[in-house]
């Protein structure tokens, strides 16, 4: 299946706990089929203190979350679309909007 979904995107969650909020791609595990946004799906983590008089602290970090539960957004409909990949003469493959045939 070709990657719909890349690295430095903007989506939109369509379900969960963090649903209708957006954010930016930050990583995408093509095998697993999860990517990671910016912001969404926050888990704590508890930090050990690393140096002598430290303390340990407790981190908010992103977690992966599967693919099949995000939409890209659009840059011109601003709206969650899906994705049509045309296949140019010369054999490269361009991404658009569905809806409004726009490519990114």
């Amino acid at each position: 299946m070709p990657a719909r979904i890349k690295k430095g995107d903007n989506v939109t969650v369509l379900s969960g706990k963090d649903k209708g909020r957006g954010g930016k791609v930050l990583r995408v595990y093509p095998k697993d089929k999860l990517l990671l946004i910016e912001g969404i799906n926050l888990k704590k983590r508890h930090r050990r203190p690393r140096k002598a008089g430290e303390k340990g602290s407790i981190v908010q970090m992103p977690a992966p979350m599967p693919i099949s539960k995000v939409m890209i957004q659009c840059p011109n409909c601003q709206k969650a679309a899906r994705v049509k990949i045309k296949i140019m003469d010369n054999g490269e493959k361009k991404r658009s909007c569905k809806k409004c045939e726009v490519e990114f």
